[in-house]
């Protein structure tokens, strides 16, 4: 909830730079965030920082996990 809530920095989520992104992979971080956000999973409070939704994670189903199918 609001109380709990963390800044990008604190969670590890800030963009990394140019030359970082050149010597490391791709970081996919950024846009699961953004995937979250869009689905009011991850909130944010009015001074920018951050928290998780648990009623709507639960209502989305990802904590279950993701099941793949062999096909």
């Amino acid at each position: 909830d609001t109380k709990n809530a963390k800044t990008i920095d604190e969670l590890g989520l800030r963009p990394r730079g140019i030359m970082e992104g050149l010597f490391r992979g791709r970081d996919y971080k950024p846009y699961a965030l953004n995937i979250l956000m869009r689905n009011e999973i991850i909130r944010h409070t009015e001074d920018g920082r951050l928290y998780l939704s648990e009623d709507k994670l639960m209502e989305s189903g990802l904590e279950r996990g993701v099941q793949y199918r062999r096909y």
